[in-house]
């Protein structure tokens, strides 16, 4: 059986389509990502309000650049195949938390489930990524209103 791909002659990948992964798809991902790294972390999960747990992410795409057949490693050479990268990722994330927990350990989860799940995803290296903690909300501020907590 051959396709369509098959019967075309050979289109140069300058002048064919290309895929390419969005800013905001990439936001998204992370964004859900992040959610499900620190539901992990039950204690500080529940001193989060509900309407703040969705982190704010900020991403800028760069598409990859153009490889010839040689350099992939499609010439002969197996040893140097690597899987094509979409593009190159820069991001920063910010979080809220809740407190007294491990600040560090929720940190680095979103950081290493982001960029392992980024690569997997969408083919997207991740270059830089920050992970930023915008708020902590203490067992103490949700009873603001009945005693002062100093």
């Amino acid at each position: 059986m051959t396709s369509d791909v098959d019967r075309r002659p050979g289109i140069p990948r300058g002048e064919r389509g290309a895929t390419t992964v969005s800013d905001h798809a990439v936001a998204k991902i992370a964004s859900h990502v992040a959610r499900e790294a620190l539901s992990r972390f039950t204690d500080s999960a529940r001193h989060v309000p509900p309407g703040r747990r969705t982190p704010r992410v900020t991403t800028s795409v760069r598409p990859a650049p153009e490889r010839n057949e040689h350099a992939a490693g499609r010439g002969g050479d197996p040893a140097n195949s690597r899987p094509a990268l979409l593009g190159e990722v820069r991001m920063h994330i910010a979080v809220e938390l809740g407190y007294p927990s491990d600040i560090g350990a929720q940190c680095a989860a979103v950081r290493r489930e982001i960029i392992e799940r980024l690569r997997t995803w969408t083919g997207m290296d991740v270059s830089e990524l920050t992970v930023s903690v915008e708020r902590l909300h203490s067992v103490h501020s949700r009873h603001r209103d009945r005693e002062r907590v100093r």
